[in-house]
């Protein structure tokens, strides 16, 4: 992800380009009615807001590049959003956008399987390439149709983006964790974030759940230990947003972000289901819970740190997809979540589903907005909005359905546990180009740049 100003939103996509992109299988929306109670009508809701999103996509128009959303939207985004169709397929079982996706899936692998692609090697960040080995491991656990020989399985693709972090743990700083950026020269490589770190910990639970290799669970046990260590999860299980390592990780940035929260729930909750419903797990988990009430005003979700003061960049827009998604994720593998967690998905679905309610291109009286707790569109809609909605309206299906598929339990999906283990090179000689004057000093600076921007326009800080 990229840090840029919070007090102003880059300009979305041209209305020409939306409006063409929106003719995608010409789906027209139409108003939003949910009926929480009732499957069909929370596939239909969830339909409206898959196809609202789509209409943003670009990526299988001829001339574009599959996998890639226009901008203003990064590329770490596109790999969320196919992470949403995933999750489409499982709860709806509707498959029309399975080829889309299985197409942009495998066009940003790059040449080494691992979701490295050459055209975002020189700004590519540890959380921008988790983002899509998470959507991989999606599909390996909703069996989603395996990509056909001979390119690798939705594991492989986890794995490899998995393996390919193992290698850049860093102990010459901060006793461990990941840095948020791959290389020296990007902007940022001097931050370790929670995001990064936390999807970490995501995909090592999540692979120890669905291998049963317990040397995933050694990484995840690894990762905890080490947020904890660190501070950036507080004795409250507050989870903050990064820490500096070129100052020794001793000064935290202390804004709370909703997806932080939800990635180290799920994780988590597959410690717990791998460990067979260990205390310390169920402990975590229930704290972490506790804690992620700051994301909630009267039951509903919303972005405490800039939704209220209107200031949510591109990225943040989207942050609530992932909440939902993790917290509906939780209940799959600790069922014993669920009467706590679903009456604040159903609140917040119903909310959402109110707000659905603007007008933008061939999107008619559907298009989602950021703020669920006000009743109505604020104005504003985008594939963040859309993805957020997409996702709060689809886990309500989460109860009726199994659990993730597992290599024991009816997952399907071909592995390597060995991919990904080449270490980072420049992929096929391709130049990554000379480091500039603004790079390096992009370098040095970004930490101030974040605590300017974050005490500017976000509010919801802890000291």
């Amino acid at each position: 992800m990229r840090i840029h100003s919070l007090s102003s939103r880059p300009q979305g996509p041209s209305w020409a380009s939306l409006i063409s992109s929106v003719l995608l299988g010409s789906h027209l929306a139409s108003a939003i009615d949910l009926d929480i109670n009732n499957d069909a009508s929370i596939k239909r809701a969830a339909k409206t807001a898959a196809d609202g999103m789509m209409g943003f996509y670009t990526g299988n128009r001829t001339g574009d590049v599959p996998g890639n959303l226009p901008q203003p939207y990064y590329w770490w985004e596109a790999g969320a959003a196919f992470g949403a169709l995933i999750d489409y397929y499982f709860y709806t079982g509707n498959s029309e956008y399975n080829e889309v996706v299985t197409q942009g899936m495998l066009h940003q692998t790059g040449p080494n399987f691992d979701y490295m692609p050459p055209n975002q090697t020189k700004t590519e960040g540890n959380d921008d390439q988790a983002f899509w080995g998470m959507a991989a491991l999606s599909a390996a656990e909703n069996v989603f149709p395996d990509p056909p020989a001979p390119a690798p399985g939705w594991l492989a693709l986890a794995q490899a983006v998995f393996n390919s972090q193992t290698l850049r743990w860093d102990n010459a700083t901060c006793g461990g964790g990941l840095r948020w950026q791959i290389f020296t020269f990007n902007n940022g490589y001097n931050y370790k974030n929670t995001i990064s770190n936390g999807c970490f910990f995501n995909m090592a639970s999540r692979l120890a759940t669905y291998t049963g290799n317990h040397t995933y669970a050694l990484w995840a046990d690894t990762m905890w230990d080490w947020t904890q260590k660190i501070g950036l999860v507080d004795k409250d299980y507050k989870f903050f947003d990064g820490t500096d390592a070129n100052n020794g990780c001793i000064d935290n940035n202390h804004i709370q972000w909703s997806y932080n929260a939800g990635v180290y729930l799920l994780g988590a909750a597959n410690m717990y289901n791998y460990t067979n419903g260990a205390p310390i797990w169920k402990d975590r988990i229930d704290k972490i819970l506790d804690g992620i009430n700051i994301f909630f005003q009267n039951s509903i979700m919303y972005e405490v740190a800039c939704e209220i003061n209107g200031k949510c960049n591109v990225d943040q827009r989207s942050f609530k997809a992932y909440l939902a998604r993790w917290m509906a994720g939780t209940i799959k593998v600790a069922p014993y979540t669920t009467n706590r967690i679903m009456p604040l998905l159903q609140t917040s679905a119903q909310a959402a589903a109110k707000q659905c309610t603007g007008s933008i291109g061939l999107i008619k009286d559907a298009a989602c907005g950021m703020r669920w707790t006000t009743g109505s569109w604020d104005g504003n809609s985008g594939v963040g909005e859309q993805m957020s909605a997409l996702e709060i309206f689809q886990v309500l299906l989460t109860p009726k359905l199994p659990p993730p598929a597992t290599a024991k339990s009816g997952g399907k999906s071909r592995g390597n546990p060995l991919a990904g283990l080449g270490g980072d090179s420049v992929p096929n000689g391709t130049s990554i180009g000379p480091v500039t004057t603004g790079d390096k000093a992009g370098a040095g600076i970004l930490t101030a740049i974040i605590l300017i921007v974050f005490v500017g326009g976000a509010i919801w800080m802890v000291r």
